[in-house]
C-alpha cells in the first residue's frame, strides 16, 4: 500500500518549490490534497497536473477567516483532514536596524501566526478523523542565529516552539506534530537567478559539509516520513535538512585552511 493512501492532506504555500515538491511526491504515495497559496496561476495549474486528487484553492495564512473557508471545503470535497502541512511563508533580509515594524510583524503574521492558525483551525478535523499529523516547516534559522534575518529567524524560533506546545497538547488526542529545518534549498524565495549569482551560492555551500544546495525534493521526502505511519512514534522532533549546515561550516573542506593537530 502507498504510504498516504486514502489520506487527505492540506499543504500550505504549495504552489511552488518545497510546498510543490511535496504535493507532487504526496499525491504518488495515494493522498488526495488541498492545495492552498496567493499564488493562483502557479497553484492552479499544479492542481490540474494533479488532477482529481488535488484542489487548489486562494488562501492567505494570515487570515483566520480564510483557514475556515478552506478547511470547511476540505470537509465538503474530501470528508475531513489527516494531515497538515504549513509550509507557507516568506523570508525577508534586512538588518535588525533597518526592519520596520510593519515588516516585521508581515513576516511573523505569514510564518509564525499562519502556523498557528492553522494547527487551531485544522486540529480539531484530525482529531474527529481518529488522529493524524502536523508538519511545521520552520528553517534552519528557527535553530541558530543567522545575519539580517531579524524578522525571519524570529518568526521560524516561534514555529519551533509553537511546535513542542502543539505535540506536547495534542499528542494524548492522536495528532503527532513535528518541525523541519531546512537549510540552503534551491527554491524560488531562497535562490537569486543569474549565472554570477548561482556560482556565488555554490561556492558558499561548498562549506557545509555535503558540500552542496538541497534539493525541494529531499525535504518532501523527510515530510512524507512525518506524514506516514512510519513516523507513528515521532512527536514533538525537529528534524534539520540542511547538509550538516547546523554543525557549522567545514572549514578543512577550503583550501589553504590550517590543519590542527
Amino acid at each position: 500500500m502507498k504510504r498516504l493512501e486514502n489520506k487527505i492532506v492540506l499543504i500550505t504555500g504549495a504552489a511552488r518549490g518545497m510546498g510543490a515538491a511535496t504535493a507532487r511526491l504526496f499525491a504518488a504515495e495515494g493522498a488526495r490534497l488541498v492545495i492552498t497559496d496567493v499564488l493562483d496561476a502557479e497553484g492552479e495549474a499544479l492542481a490540474r497536473e494533479l488532477g482529481d486528487a488535488a484542489l487548489f484553492r486562494h488562501h492567505d495564512v494570515a487570515d483566520e477567516e480564510q483557514w475556515r473557508r478552506v478547511v470547511q471545503e476540505a470537509v465538503s470535497r474530501f470528508g475531513g483532514i489527516d494531515v497538515l502541512v504549513n509550509n507557507a511563508g516568506v523570508l525577508l533580509m534586512r538588518g535588525l536596524l533597518d526592519i520596520t515594524k510593519q515588516d516585521f510583524e508581515r513576516v511573523l503574521g505569514i510564518n509564525l501566526v499562519g502556523t498557528f492558525l492553522g494547527i487551531k483551525t485544522v486540529a480539531p478535523s484530525i482529531i474527529e478523523r481518529g488522529g493524524g499529523a502536523i508538519v511545521n516547516i520552520s528553517s534552519i534559522d528557527g535553530l541558530k542565529g543567522s545575519n539580517a534575518t531579524a524578522a525571519y529567524s524570529a518568526s521560524k524560533w516561534g514555529v519551533r516552539g509553537l511546535t513542542k506546545v502543539a505535540a506536547m497538547e495534542l499528542g494524548p488526542r492522536g495528532v503527532r506534530v513535528n518541525s523541519i529545518h531546512p537549510g540552503g534549498i534551491s527554491t524560488p524565495m531562497t535562490m537569486r537567478p543569474g549565472a554570477a549569482a548561482q556560482a556565488a551560492t555554490a561556492k558558499f555551500y561548498k562549506g557545509v559539509p555535503l558540500g552542496r544546495v538541497g534539493q525541494a525534493e529531499e525535504v518532501a521526502r523527510v515530510t512524507l516520513f512525518l506524514a506516514s505511519e512510519d513516523a507513528s512514534y515521532v512527536c514533538g522532533a525537529e528534524i534539520a535538512v540542511d547538509g550538516g549546515m547546523s554543525i557549522g561550516p567545514y572549514y578543512m573542506s577550503q583550501p589553504g585552511a590550517p590543519v590542527i593537530t
